[in-house]
């Protein structure tokens, strides 16, 4: 079955069973807090409180939807920027003609998939939700999943990973009920379920529950009237159907890469990750540019130069010299989806992608005529990372291709001085972001301010680092971070932790500062810091001599710094949650309160 034909049985299936049919929304969402649409329920939003829809009490869509928090991780099986989310939805509930809630949610998502897209029943699993102490557990849905058939050993409760919304800063929301399907019947261990993300499950559908709203301090109030609000990635279940290796191999994805492989020095298998990037990177560009959307240093425009710069340089590093590379792309994703959509200025598409090609591409030739002259003038072989990272921010070279060139040439790259210089760039940009963000000025940040408590965080970020290996064990592994000058981000390989586990990690924590231990410095051989523990990146590319950062006798870690002097200035530190991130990768928030 092909996407085409799945995107129109699901549009069918609801609009047999008394769903209005509506057409996609702008991605351009009129939000302000947000700049684009990511979920099919966005324009249906105001339906779910007071106001009466236009369209009656069911709804059924195929939304267009671009997601860039995790731009950054798309190269993996299955993540994306741009996506189109097949929904279905239900307001008023009870009072509305038609509306309903739980029981018709559960039981028309799984005739869809078992009786519509041929999918195994006994590969279906069913997550509820657990329960928190301000809502209660969804005792229902395990229920209405055993009347199905669905037996009790694979259904399982869960806490933060089963609760959605809202999208911006205050909404609707509500507990999930999520389908997932059994991909290789491999357990990791003998507790192997959904969200451990071991690469045994992926989530098919997430039927949320509209049944809260919160407001902007996180407080939820009981809506007056409940409400229905799914949302299947159509890329995602085009994957289980056809089972391919990954979304990119899918028929919507395949097309893109087989261009690119016509160019690339590389073929796919033997290196994916570009090929996805690009090929990703190209169909959300066509979609952002069919809005009106053109590369700026602002906003929507700001996505959009870095989604077709990132591409270039993804197209550099597999070696592809093809002029005008991406309008051929450009045009073979709208060939793709010319029958499901409307794209009525595709010559003005293909100009401002050509267009940004053209400029980007005589921004790096500058940045390469720069590196040479970097090259030849150079009394060492070797270049900083100031130099390094000013080919970046002022022609677009990435490190990669920086290194791979001064390799070539027998230079050696400061790839620890890039960093710092890159960290303390995004902190600056970070601050005029919290200045323009505030609100009507009463939150303003000054940069100064910002870069302290930014330090602040990142110390806990080491502190978290450590706890989580001393509460859980030496497997976790540091995935990725980020530090904002109101919270930190941190991805590790985990399960997903038990609550009384998040309790003992911040228990440890917030020890270690009320302690006050020092936090001090050392510069050393890269070997050596590695003999003596330090904790580190293991896929990361470190320079000879590294930076090793020491937390009184607690924490030891390679890092570029900067850091507080003692913890005790620190505060109390906070876990706001704890989520799934990718396949086997877990993500915690947290804050210095």
């Amino acid at each position: 079955m092909k996407v085409a034909e799945i995107r129109d049985k699901f549009l069918e299936f609801f609009e047999d069973r008394d769903h209005r049919v509506v057409e996609s929304s702008s991605l351009l969402d009129e939000d302000p807090s947000v700049l684009f649409t990511t979920a099919g329920m966005q324009q249906f939003k105001p339906y779910y409180l007071e106001q009466e829809s236009p369209y009656g009490s069911r709804v059924t869509s195929c939304q267009k939807c671009l997601r860039t928090s995790d731009i950054e991780q798309v190269g993996d099986l299955d993540h994306l920027t741009f996506m189109e989310m097949l929904g279905n939805f239900s307001f008023g509930y009870p009072e509305a003609e038609g509306s309903y809630f739980k029981e018709k949610a559960i039981k028309w998502s799984y005739e869809f998939l078992v009786e519509e897209c041929g999918l195994e029943p006994d590969k279906i699993w069913l997550t509820y939700y657990e329960g928190s102490e301000d809502i209660p557990t969804d005792e229902k849905t395990p229920e209405l999943g055993q009347e199905l058939g669905i037996p009790e050993q694979r259904i399982s409760g869960f806490g933060e990973d089963n609760f959605w919304g809202p999208t911006g800063e205050e909404g609707p929301c509500g507990p999930t009920a999520e389908l997932h399907y059994d991909l290789t019947g491999e357990p990791c261990g003998p507790d192997c379920k959904p969200n451990d993300e071991c690469g045994r499950f992926v989530e098919v559908w997430n039927l949320v529950f509209n049944q809260y709203y919160q407001d902007r301090q996180g407080n939820f109030e009981p809506l007056q009237q409940k409400g229905i609000d799914t949302g299947m990635g159509l890329e995602r279940l085009a994957f289980v159907i056809q089972q391919g290796e990954s979304i990119f191999q899918t028929d919507l994805f395949r097309p893109i890469v087989g261009e690119i492989e016509k160019l690339a020095k590389n073929d796919y298998q033997e290196r994916p990750a570009p090929f996805r990037i690009i090929a990703d990177h190209i169909r959300a560009s066509v979609f952002l540019a069919e809005e009106g959307v053109t590369p700026s240093n602002k906003e929507e425009g700001y996505i959009l130069r870095r989604l077709l710069r990132r591409a270039i340089r993804f197209k550099k590093l597999l070696g592809i010299e093809q002029e005008n590379f991406l309008p051929r792309l450009a045009k073979k994703t709208i060939e793709l989806y010319q029958n499901s959509y409307q794209f009525s200025d595709q010559p003005d598409i293909l100009t401002v992608i050509q267009k940004e090609e053209e400029k980007f591409e005589q921004a790096l030739d500058r940045g390469l005529d720069k590196l040479n002259e970097m090259l030849e003038d150079g009394e060492q072989a070797r270049l900083s990372g100031e130099q390094a990272f000013d080919l970046y921010q002022s022609y677009g070279l990435p490190l990669a291709l920086v290194k791979k060139l001064g390799k070539e040439r027998g230079f050696e790259v400061d790839s620890e001085g890039f960093q710092q210089q890159f960290e303390q760039h995004k902190r600056i940009s970070r601050a005029g972001a919290e200045k323009k963000f505030s609100g009507v000025g009463t939150e303003k940040i000054e940069d100064e301010k910002a870069e302290k408590e930014a330090e602040k965080l990142h110390t806990a970020t080491h502190l978290l680092h450590q706890a989580l290996r001393n509460a859980l064990g030496d497997h976790v592994v540091q995935k990725g971070s980020d530090v904002t000058p109101r919270r930190l981000r941190f991805d590790f390989s985990s399960k997903p932790l038990k609550e009384e586990e998040i309790e003992q990690v911040e228990d440890l924590v917030n020890e270690k500062i009320e302690r006050d231990l020092e936090v001090s410095s050392e510069q050393m051989d890269y070997e050596e810091a590695v003999k003596q523990g330090a904790l580190h990146l293991p896929d990361h590319d470190y320079p000879s001599r590294v930076t090793v950062y020491s937390i009184g006798d607690f924490s030891q870690e390679l890092c570029r710094g900067p850091h507080v002097e003692h913890t005790g200035v620190l505060g109390k530190f906070k876990i706001t949650k704890e989520q799934s991130s990718a396949a086997g990768v877990r993500r915690i928030k947290a804050v210095l309160e």
